[in-house]
């Protein structure tokens, strides 16, 4: 491909035959290799940048991801959907509503349709440290898609 160069064999092809010497030639290379060190940060970024464009928010996608970078040999890491429990309100009599309650179960205020997490990314409690964290939450932010929410749980 067109990326792919070896500047330290460019520069000694580059050279004449007669000054092709082991003193030139390991002069020359000297002189190539700050320009083979940058080409070599450059091409690390254009995988890095191809492998980001190969990925969306989709949900098989970002599994994938996150397995990739913290979990890439049992791959434990999945995305479930969030909760979307309905609320029940509690009625004065002078409503003339039904109020009996039935069995109810306390959830957070981020379960509930109106105000819960499109989608919830569980990780295995051993994954779950501060740096993984921070890193954890940048890495679903830049996937994502922006109306989104999501919330982070252990296993």
């Amino acid at each position: 491909m067109w990326y792919k160069i070896d500047f330290k064999k460019l520069a000694v092809l580059l050279l004449p035959t007669f000054l092709r010497k082991n003193l030139i030639t390991g002069y020359i290379q000297a002189l190539v290799t700050p320009i083979s060190m940058l080409y070599q940060l450059w091409y690390i970024k254009r995988e890095d940048n191809l492998y980001k464009l190969d990925h969306n928010g989709q949900v098989c996608y970002l599994r994938k991801v996150l397995n990739d970078l913290f979990d890439a040999e049992l791959r434990r890491i999945f995305i479930d959907d969030g909760n979307r429990f309905k609320r029940t309100y509690l009625y004065t009599m002078a409503e003339n509503q039904p109020h009996y309650l039935g069995s109810l179960y306390l959830q957070p205020s981020t379960s509930f349709a109106d105000t819960g997490t499109d989608f919830k990314v569980m990780i295995p409690s051993e994954l779950n440290t501060q740096t993984n964290h921070y890193q954890l939450i940048a890495l679903v932010d830049f996937y994502k898609l922006a109306s989104k929410r999501y919330t982070i749980e252990t296993i």
